[in-house]
């Protein structure tokens, strides 16, 4: 469902552990929402709860939640982490996108 890099699974582990959350139990929620200038937006953040609606997937030890109404414009997506001078943060790569914004926090189908 969604792959996570090498790059963005250390970075994930540091900030979960910063913030409180244990890697090895909770998730990177992981989500879509109207906005942005392309239309829709990606949602990230942690948690430690699953929702009824949610589905559990798992790539390189890193659990992610996913919202049910999501999972169809995230599927084959690539979690990828891109730090330094230049660097965006973490990066989504998803093969569904058929436009995206200049700075690739939203996207279109």
């Amino acid at each position: 469902m969604i792959k996570v890099s090498d790059q963005a699974k250390a970075k994930a582990i540091q900030l979960m552990t910063e913030d409180g959350f244990n890697p090895a139990e909770d998730y990177i929620r992981v989500g879509v929402k109207s906005g942005g200038c392309s239309g829709l937006e990606y949602v990230l953040g942690f948690d430690n709860q699953k929702a009824d609606t949610d589905q559990i997937f798992e790539d390189n030890d890193v659990k992610i939640v996913v919202e049910k109404k999501s999972i169809l414009y995230l599927a084959g997506t690539i979690l990828e982490y891109s730090g330094g001078l230049n660097g965006k943060g973490f990066v989504f790569n998803n093969p569904n996108a058929s436009r995206t914004c200049g700075c690739g926090e939203s996207f279109s189908l």
